[in-house]
């Protein structure tokens, strides 16, 4: 398992707008081979930060699937603008995990 991990840095004051868009967009990343999870969480620090942690099966449905999938170009419309700067993505393997 792969988690995508992308800080998002939206636009101020087009948060309320950036959120509805997402929950819309969301419909399009869940849609494809080797998805497993995502969420989008918002930083209590500044307000218009977002982290999104997506679970793929593996890094090639990410970079390869998705990305080249006509489900990213939809996502893209809907999301790409909001963002100042543009997002930096990681890809991370699990090491240890446990649960409480």
């Amino acid at each position: 398992m792969i988690l995508e991990v992308a800080i998002l840095d939206v636009k101020p004051s087009q948060e309320a707008a950036f959120e509805r868009d997402f929950a819309t967009a969301s419909a399009y990343i869940s849609g494809v081979a080797g998805y497993l999870s995502h969420e989008l969480q918002r930083c209590v620090e500044k307000k218009s930060r977002y982290i999104l942690l997506v679970h793929w099966e593996t890094l090639e449905a990410h970079t390869e699937g998705f990305r080249k999938s006509p489900q990213y170009s939809e996502w893209k419309k809907l999301l790409h603008h909001y963002y100042d700067p543009f997002p930096s993505v990681e890809h991370y393997s699990p090491v240890y995990e446990e649960k409480g």
